[in-house]
């Protein structure tokens, strides 16, 4: 499960070359991002960079600082399409240039709303120039914060990590940040594949959403090849689990560095997701565009692109089918960039509507998308009864990663949907059967986990057999059965066992502390509370303590140290485990972080496998 009470977001540098994207990730963070030899020689970003950065509030955040070159464009909007908030950089002896210009586009077409701008170089630019500078920055960059600073000097870094502090929590307390999304399903956007000697192929990115844990089995998409985690890294940190939002780095088993490429997708096994070669959206263009309509753009979704043709479905050209050349891993709900080819320029970006639409041109698929796009959620749940057993009949997985209501989540918040399901429920549209919810809401039963299915389940609470589940895993107090286990007391195979904890987890009722043990949530809250006590007490533990005074097998009491590690909660030194203490204020965060080159050793875990 992971951290399931820590919203994770993913900070996104933007600005014109040369205007201090990358010195100002280091003043902040301690880290230089530039990690290529010519990179460093010629004081260029070519690639993306990654960085933590740790605030006295809010949430810790992964930083993503992109290259300002406009040949690196195409590497810009990939780092930006898994980004939560901005950071724009304006040197203030240049203003606003013109690439500072397009990645606001790109911001814009990605409905990244939230940031700061960063006035940067304020040392070097007399007071006339700054004035101006910061001037057309605000008329360029409404509504954010704007904070003079100088990562020479120092001047004004605390000022900007507090402004950066106040969006985080907004943006983490409106419910859009890219960990809530409501898909369970893991997946990760690969930006990076290499290999370490002696530890194998090792990929990177930024987990859109779900969760990963060391020894999950998972797909490499598009090619649909399997894999299994051997070790997992989180900025530079091993880690048993990594949450959504988090910058990741895994070691793969079982596949070879030339089976994965930049673009690729690490989905959890049984996902759903699947390659798609169309795309019905809604268009968002800049303002006194042309339209794209009949001509062939680049589509840049995640760490991919790929040509296509956009076919216009309604006379204001807002709603499209987008015909792709090579395929996309996209999900309902999830935004894209589009580029002109030539010349090559950023004309907008979109809302994926439904991400494996039939072949079709304007007619009733179009009144589908206005209905998508504008209704309340009761008209949109009736509307999903009445196509799901069509849908599921026809094909599972197009209802599973296409729902038509997925666009609209984001739109209310969960209390809307849940008050949605309880109306039609009392109305005898919605009828429970088994303790599941038998309609689109639902997702059918027997299927796949769709996240409507997930936001109607939370509403309606788990399942009588899941609930039977619950009560076993209550009696066992801090020493939990295994699912093995749980699966010979409930006569039920192993599979569905699994299914039923993680149903359990995904209402709320159950922690997965590592794979194969779960906890019944309040017994967590119990245990963990005694396990902080003795810590408080005594300084620091180990696992032989924590597993004396709890009376448990030492595999629970690793378990558990590692889940308040994982939380952030304890940190390991060595064979103990203490108290995280916060940074301190002027401190620049992430200074002494395990360095990821080769023959390091992080955390107690595998060498390098971010190798940043």
């Amino acid at each position: 499960m992971g951290e399931p009470a820590q919203v994770h977001l993913t900070l996104g540098t933007a600005g014109h070359i040369d205007h201090g994207k990358t010195a100002l990730v280091e003043a902040l963070t301690g880290k230089n991002t530039d990690r290529l030899p010519e990179e460093r020689r010629r004081g260029l970003s070519i690639e993306l960079g990654f960085a933590e950065l740790g605030l006295d509030r809010g949430p810790r955040l992964s930083v993503v600082d992109v290259p300002g070159h406009e040949r690196f464009v195409r590497t810009m909007v990939a780092g930006a399409t898994g980004v939560d908030l901005f950071l724009m950089v304006v040197a203030a002896d240049d203003g606003v240039m013109p690439q500072t210009r397009e990645h606001w586009t790109v911001l814009r077409a990605l409905g990244l709303e939230r940031g700061v701008v960063a006035l940067t170089k304020c040392d070097s630019a007399d007071p006339e120039r700054r004035r101006r500078a910061a001037a057309g920055a605000r008329r360029l960059v409404l509504n954010a914060p704007l904070v003079e600073v100088s990562a020479r000097n120092g001047q004004g870094l605390d000022a900007l990590r507090d402004a950066i502090a106040w969006v985080a929590v907004e943006v983490a307390a409106s419910g859009r940040a890219l960990s809530q999304w409501p898909y369970t399903e893991a997946v990760l956007h690969v930006d990076r594949v290499f290999t370490l000697k002696g530890i194998g192929t090792v990929v990177t990115g930024t987990l859109w959403s779900g969760s990963l844990a060391r020894g999950d089995r998972v797909e490499i998409l598009p090619a649909g090849k399997t894999a299994r985690i051997r070790s997992i890294q989180v900025h530079g940190r091993t880690r048993e689990i990594a949450a959504a939002g988090r910058r990741v780095a895994l070691n793969l088993g079982g596949v070879e560095r030339s089976a994965i490429r930049r673009g690729d997708v690490v989905a959890s096994a049984g996902s759903g997701l699947a390659p798609t070669y169309r795309l019905d959206v809604e268009l968002r263009l800049e303002p006194g565009g042309k339209s794209p309509a009949g001509r062939r753009i680049q589509v840049h979704h995640g760490t991919r692109d790929a040509p296509a043709r956009v076919v216009a479905l309604n006379d204001e050209r807002t709603l499209a089918q987008l015909r792709l050349e090579v395929p996309l891993l996209a999900r309902a709900g999830e935004r894209f960039v589009i580029r002109s080819i030539a010349p090559s320029e950023t004309l907008g970006g979109g809302v994926v509507f439904d991400a494996h639409p039939r072949r079709h041109g304007p007619g009733q698929a179009t009144d589908r998308l206005r209905l998508i796009r504008e209704a309340e959620p009761e008209t949109l749940l009736e509307l999903a009864l009445t196509e799901s057993e069509k849908a599921l009949a026809e094909d599972p997985r197009r209802w599973t990663s296409s729902s038509l209501l997925g666009p609209a989540l984001r739109r209310f918040p969960p209390s809307r949907w849940q008050e949605a399901v309880h109306r039609l429920q009392a109305a005898g549209k919605v009828v429970a059967s088994g303790g599941r919810l038998r309609s689109a809401a639902a997702g059918g039963a027997g299927q796949r986990d769709g996240p409507v299915r997930r936001r109607a389940r939370a509403a309606a609470g788990p399942s009588s057999h899941a609930l039977r589940m619950l009560g076993l895993l209550r009696r066992d107090g801090p020493q939990p059965r295994a699912p093995q286990a749980l699966t010979d007391k409930l006569g039920i195979e192993r599979r569905q066992a699994l299914s039923l904890l993680e149903e359990l987890v995904r209402t709320g009722h159950a922690v997965r502390v590592r794979p194969g043990v779960y906890y019944a949530t309040e017994e967590l809250e119990r245990v963990r509370a005694e396990v902080l006590d003795l810590i408080r007490k005594w300084g620091s533990a180990t696992i032989a303590e924590i597993r004396d005074e709890l009376g448990t097998s030492r595999k629970y009491a690793q378990a558990l140290l590692e889940h308040l590690d994982a939380t952030h909660v304890t940190l390991r030194q060595g064979d103990r485990h203490v108290l995280r203490r916060p940074p301190a204020k002027r401190s620049p965060a992430g200074a002494g972080a395990a360095t990821l080159a080769p023959g390091r050793q992080g955390s107690g875990g595998p060498a390098g496998l971010q190798s940043q």
